[in-house]
């Protein structure tokens, strides 16, 4: 009598063939126009989807960070291209499987516009950092300040709170240790 494969065989294998995995892309190379098109085309021709990614140009240079997303094989055949995929549009790639992070957590973004000074972003994140709480997004930029012409910092960045730290009580906190550094900041909710 034949051996038929039982009913969860059949129902693990097709999960694995169709759950997706994550694949973690960063790019760095001189700007020019054109590079997200050629490097966004080659991720959707071989089968994979872009969920999230981040660009920006920093002096002459492009930063690119791209989560892809698709089944094991078209991410496998993704990365045998990513190295000749770098040489043609002279681009410094790196690539790194990785998971959903296992733990949730709720996104807060923060907001600090401050006459400049050496040290600002580095205090935010020790705070965080003592806290425990990750910092999943930072962005910052100088500019001068309209009527004065001093260097003023903006700062936006986004943190992920865990679902089970006291918001209340974190506010407060981070809202004191500015009061004591002379910072006006803003922590709120990330609105869908």
């Amino acid at each position: 009598m034949p051996s038929h494969p039982t009913h969860n065989d059949g129902h693990n294998n097709m999960q694995s063939e169709i759950e997706n995995t994550h694949l973690v892309i960063t790019a760095a190379g001189p700007d020019r126009t054109g590079l997200v098109e050629r490097l966004s085309g080659s991720i959707t021709d071989s089968g994979c989807n872009i969920e999230e990614s981040r660009m920006s140009v920093l002096g002459g240079q492009c930063i690119i960070i791209i989560l892809a997303t698709g089944p094991w094989h078209a991410l496998s055949k993704l990365e045998g291209q990513l190295d000749a995929l770098g040489s043609s549009l002279a681009l410094n790639l790196h690539h790194e499987r990785t998971g959903k992070r296992a733990e949730p957590a709720i996104p807060y973004s923060i907001e600090l516009v401050t006459p400049d000074h050496p040290g600002i972003v580095r205090n935010l994140a020790a705070f965080f950092a003592r806290s425990g709480i990750n910092i999943e997004d930072l962005q910052t930029s100088t500019y001068p300040a309209p009527h004065t012409g001093s260097t003023t910092l903006s700062v936006m960045m986004t943190v992920g709170i865990p679902a089970k730290m006291h918001i209340a009580t974190l506010r407060g906190d981070f809202l004191d240790y500015c009061d004591s550094l002379n910072l006006d900041a803003t922590l709120e909710p990330v609105r869908g």
